[in-house]
């Protein structure tokens, strides 16, 4: 008689979250379909890579002499990490992950909508050419530049990693509460039921947290990812689909916890061959009704 009644409350459970699911697909959809075009500001003018600094921290893997940790630099790019290359007849950005470092957006944003699209190249680089696909969308970038492990801004990420893209990370600082359970010994996933859990460096908790639903298309097709910021909340979107929802957005500046509400946008560079296009980003003056539930 428990098993059986165990059983119906775990079909009842797998039966809401899919009820869940398909609305916050259903939402977004319904969302994104109401915006006008003539909103939308491209972030690619599809010639060249104008609107962007490049940055690359020292060189790794095989690339890297005994000791070198010099960076090669702000807009230096001797190994052609960051171009404009035609894929299908249009006009994408290639970001070949040879060096690792950042294409970082000249200017600031908050409150906004940004959508991209990416899908993964073949080629991956020492010492990651075994490991998963990683690059990343970096959002509220401040500070320096290599002041994450020498390579990347102070900034919350998008996680883009094969099986694990829409997962958060805090890099060189940056603090999100995530309500989030315990996983296993891998760490914490996102659960909008959880009680908020602050992510940080230096915590038991530390600072990555994962993502819940798989929605990454295979390796060649394209990906839609739309990212949402407004004020110190924010939401990452994969294919439609809701991974997560970010609360109060901060930062460890100088020893002190302040906001972490605005900032560049960065496109990581890390060992692995990624293309972008359609980059673009739009004012919200608040968050979708629907996917904060």
């Amino acid at each position: 008689m428990t098993f059986g009644a165990k059983s119906l409350e775990q079909r009842m459970f797998y039966r809401k979250s899919w009820v869940i699911m398909a609305i916050l697909i259903l939402g977004l959809t319904a969302c994104q379909q109401e915006v006008p075009e003539e909103s939308w500001q491209p972030l690619f003018n599809g010639q060249d890579l104008s609107g962007w600094d490049t940055y690359l921290g020292h060189r790794v893997g095989a690339a890297a002499s005994s000791g070198e940790q010099l960076p090669i630099g702000l807009n230096n790019d001797p190994d052609r990490v960051f171009t404009v290359v035609t894929e299908n007849r249009e006009p994408v950005i290639r970001i070949s992950g040879q060096d690792w470092g950042a294409l970082t957006s000249q200017e600031s944003y908050s409150n906004y909508h940004l959508q991209l699209h990416y899908k993964w190249g073949r080629k991956r680089w020492p010492p990651k050419e075994n490991d998963k696909r990683d690059s990343g969308l970096l959002y509220h970038a401040v500070g320096e530049q290599g002041a994450d492990y020498g390579f990347w801004m102070r900034a919350q990420e998008f996680q883009i990693q094969e099986g694990d893209v829409g997962d958060y990370w805090g890099c060189a600082g940056a603090i999100m509460d995530v309500p989030a359970r315990p996983q296993d010994s891998s760490g914490y996933i996102w659960d909008p039921a959880a009680p908020l859990k602050t992510f940080q460096d230096g915590t038991p908790v530390g600072r990555h947290c994962i993502k819940r639903n798989e929605a990454e298309n295979p390796i060649g097709a394209w990906n839609v990812i739309d990212l949402y910021c407004h004020g110190d909340t924010a939401i990452h979107v994969v294919n439609n689909v809701v991974n997560m929802v970010l609360y109060h957005s901060r930062q460890v500046d100088n020893g002190e916890i302040k906001p972490l509400t605005a900032g560049k946008i960065q496109l990581q560079s890390e060992g692995a061959e990624i293309y972008f296009r359609k980059l673009r980003i739009r004012p919200i003056d608040r968050l979708p009704v629907g996917m904060l539930n």
